[in-house]
């Protein structure tokens, strides 16, 4: 009698949720949503957090209204749907996304746990 395996591949679909692996804070997650309902943004999109290559550090943070694609992976993080690529993880996970509106740090800031090297502007980074 010959075995016979079956592997099982656990397919993500656009409505598949997990747990974010970044942290977003209150303050970013307020600005994010403010910005989703003032500007002309389709339903369809969702926030994307990734990385670019590019930056005076090797690598900059991506933060944008995108579509939402094949194989992303899904998030709802207090009320904002968010989006990534599986490939960008690696690059940001822990990392936490904040949102300054005072004198000395005005818009979203990156704290990253995985960043070797960060520039002075806070949006570029080597891993």
């Amino acid at each position: 009698m010959q075995k016979i395996c079956i592997n099982f591949v656990l397919i993500m679909t656009p409505d598949t949720l997990n747990d974010c692996p970044i942290e977003i804070t209150p303050a970013a997650i307020e600005e994010i949503k403010r910005l989703k309902d003032s500007t002309d943004i389709q339903s369809g999109q969702a926030l994307r957090i990734g990385v670019k290559g590019g930056g005076c550090s090797g690598l900059s943070y991506l933060l944008a209204f995108d579509d939402i694609k094949p194989g992303d992976n899904h998030y709802q993080v207090g009320g904002a749907k968010i989006i990534m690529e599986k490939s960008h993880l690696m690059y940001v996970i822990g990392m936490q996304v904040d949102y300054g509106d005072g004198l000395n740090a005005r818009g979203f800031t990156f704290s990253n746990p995985n960043a070797k090297e960060t520039c002075g502007c806070g949006t570029s980074f080597s891993a």
